[in-house]
């Protein structure tokens, strides 16, 4: 995977440890592959600031806002270096459709408070974990691209700290339903994955 992308992308990235920028990059040689995991990387952070924006529209606890508030900013951080990457032609022709799905994954659980609220973030956020990981693991197989892999492992980070502090923070066991709906959180994740891979 050599030529002007390849160069580009090995590139370092602006603050890797607290990453705000990463190169533009040319799109003539990026492989198929790479181009749909940053499709779905890109969904996946619209949806993820979605779900922080249902959350604040519903929530009224005080603890369960904050934490939205923070971590949106975060996810808002993550979108725009998916953005300087992959270009508007090349996201996915389903972001309506994950904007609505991610607003009511965050909006649903706040009807029921913050247990819920903390429980639906840990499962989503363990998804993105695995997700993310998927991608470093290829890019280290294949030791290509290393900007773009310091930005997905920066990503990942900090996806993986939120999940953390919202385990946290949802101490009481989850009820059937609770669980249920972490299942389906999970589930709906793994298959806006896929769709976004391809449209």
């Amino acid at each position: 995977m050599g030529g002007i992308w390849g160069a580009c992308l090995s590139l370092p990235a602006c603050h890797v440890a607290g990453m705000n920028h990463i190169a533009a990059l040319p799109l003539h040689s990026m492989p198929a592959w790479l181009e749909g995991e940053l499709r779905s990387d890109h969904a996946g952070e619209t949806g993820a600031v979605m779900i922080y924006r249902g959350i604040l529209a519903v929530s009224r606890d005080a603890a369960a806002r904050e934490f939205a508030q923070r971590h949106m900013v975060t996810e808002q951080g993550h979108l725009r270096l998916i953005e300087q990457v992959l270009p508007a032609a090349k996201h996915s022709r389903l972001l309506p459709i994950w904007r609505v799905a991610g607003w009511l994954t965050g909006a649903i659980p706040a009807l029921f408070g913050p247990r819920a609220i903390f429980a639906t973030i840990d499962a989503v956020e363990s998804f993105v974990d695995h997700h993310y990981q998927q991608q470093i693991d290829r890019l280290d197989a294949e030791q290509s691209f290393p900007a773009l892999r310091a930005m997905l492992a920066q990503c990942q980070e900090e996806e993986v700290h939120h999940r953390d502090e919202a385990r946290g923070l949802g101490v009481a066991p989850p009820s059937l339903a609770l669980l249920g709906w972490c299942w389906m959180v999970g589930a709906g994740s793994k298959a806006a994955v896929m769709a976004a891979k391809r449209i």
